[in-house]
């Protein structure tokens, strides 16, 4: 059972993550379009070796953790994840501004992703909003 305190926590941060999206005029993505994703993610771990996320409310940049023991169907996959990323908690889809896809993965291993695959993949699931350079592959969730 979650005590008062707990509860007080998770509605302030509720209300800086609304706040901080608020200053962005698009949302590009939806809870619904965020499983869908993840689910292909976690089929092309093979593919998919490295993935950045930048949260709304700061400049932090966090690594998310998808390998092919990842599982869903627990209530909160509909709206984001727990544990599964370097910044560690609960990690609320909404929250995440964008996500990237760097072409190196391990530059001491000389460990590289195929960005075109990796925007082949994510096309296949519907439309979104990708930019792409020789560096990384960038999946924007927010427009302002």
């Amino acid at each position: 059972m979650r005590t008062n305190k707990a509860k007080k926590h998770d509605n302030l941060i509720d209300r800086e993550v609304e706040k901080s999206i608020s200053k962005f005029s698009q949302h590009m993505m939806s809870n619904s379009k965020w499983v869908k994703l993840l689910e292909e993610f976690v089929k092309n771990t093979s593919t998919i070796l490295k993935i950045e996320f930048k949260k709304v409310q700061n400049d932090q940049i966090g690594e998310l953790y998808i390998d092919e023991e990842t599982t869903f169907g627990f209530d909160y996959w509909q709206n984001g994840f727990e544990g599964c990323n370097s910044i560690g908690g609960w990690l609320t889809f909404k929250e995440i501004e964008f996500i990237v896809f760097p072409e190196i993965v391990d530059a001491n291993k000389n460990i590289k992703q195929d960005l075109k695959e990796i925007e082949k993949l994510i096309n296949s699931i519907g439309e979104f909003s990708l930019e792409i350079n020789k560096d990384n592959l960038k999946l924007n969730c927010y427009r302002k």
